[in-house]
């Protein structure tokens, strides 16, 4: 392993037990989308784990560019936490993304990744099922980040949700989408509104694994509380309603790529105005993680998993009714 960028072992403590929060880093070198079932080839570089990575310890960037793979460098960088370990099924390319990420150390298996650190991060890398991943560092005791979607079930979502509350253990999971700064700011400029009763959350791709980012993109702003899901679209042309509890509406849009070009937008609509936004998604993987580290530091869940256990929900039952033909209740899907 090549030494350590001089920037990357700075002897600055930061408030984290008065030094650099440690990070392992799980299931970030390779990209695996399995996630609609059936057999699928594992890509070199992933997405997700690349910025992650880069996130916290930044590149070689010539190091980066020896290899043909997937590799999203982040513009913006997090100080105060470190990437010091890393797994990834293919040791090949993980031994790649710690040459060009200053990672020390690769391991030999995921359990080994979450010894010796104060948190974990574990990534999306298209099976949909990194959840598994998370149940041992929870059960360790060991703070938990879990990539979107936390499970493609809301019965998966919600095993990890009784983990994370029987050990007490700190843990988040969510789609960036919820914290980049143009939703924030929504938020904020929602009740300038009024009364809101309807709403559309819209974004390309599978309904469950991409569908995750425009609700989510609902929920930052407005909150939760879902109670059924009516789907009249078409396969892979969602238009499914979301009733919530308080009454309010919402119209969540996913098309798989042939019928839609990917992208995301909400809008809502109030007695006293409307607002649409197509946010900004720049550093959006900063934003993400920066909350991560906030809830190191703080304690404070950015995002309560059972709301992210909802979310789920929301989006199975989606499925759900379109493939029945009927209305589904949240609750039946929790219960079912």
């Amino acid at each position: 392993m090549e030494t350590l960028c001089a920037l990357c072992v700075s002897a600055v403590a930061y408030p984290f037990g008065g030094e650099m929060i440690k990070l392992g880093i799980i299931g970030a070198a390779t990209y695996c989308p399995s996630y609609r079932g059936g057999e699928a080839a594992r890509a070199a570089g992933c997405f997700h784990g690349t910025a992650f990575s880069t996130v916290y310890n930044g590149c070689d960037e010539a190091e980066a560019k020896r290899w043909e793979w997937t590799f999203v460098a982040a513009k913006k960088h997090l100080e105060g936490a470190r990437v010091v370990k890393v797994w990834d099924p293919d040791r090949v390319w993980a031994e790649r993304l710690a040459r060009a990420c200053y990672i020390d150390e690769v391991c030999a298996t995921p359990e080994a990744c979450c010894e010796g650190v104060d948190a974990v991060v574990i990534v999306d890398e298209g099976s949909g099922e990194q959840w598994k991943w998370a149940l041992h560092p929870l059960r360790k005791g060991v703070p938990t980040y879990c990539d979107k979607p936390l499970a493609m079930s809301a019965r998966d979502a919600a095993a990890v949700a009784r983990v994370v509350r029987e050990t007490g253990t700190p843990f988040m999971s969510a789609s960036s989408l919820r914290f980049v700064p143009d939703i924030v700011a929504l938020k904020a400029a929602a009740p300038e509104l009024g009364e809101i009763h309807l709403a559309t959350a819209i974004c390309g791709n599978e309904l469950v694994y991409y569908g995750i980012h425009a609700l989510s993109m609902y929920y930052g702003v407005l909150g939760g509380g879902a109670v059924s899901c009516l789907n009249v679209g078409q396969p892979d042309r969602n238009i499914v309603r979301v009733r919530f509890a308080n009454g309010r509406d919402l119209v969540l849009m996913v098309a798989e790529g042939e019928y839609m070009r990917a992208g995301y937008q909400i809008s809502l609509y109030g007695r006293k105005g409307w607002r649409t936004v197509t946010p900004d998604l720049t550093d959006l993987y900063f934003y993400l993680q920066e909350r991560f580290v906030a809830m190191l530091k703080t304690g404070v869940e950015p995002v309560p998993v059972e709301e992210e256990v909802e979310v789920i929900a929301v989006l199975e039952a989606g499925k759900r009714s379109l493939a029945e033909g009927r209305e589904v209740t949240i609750a039946e899907v929790m219960g079912g």
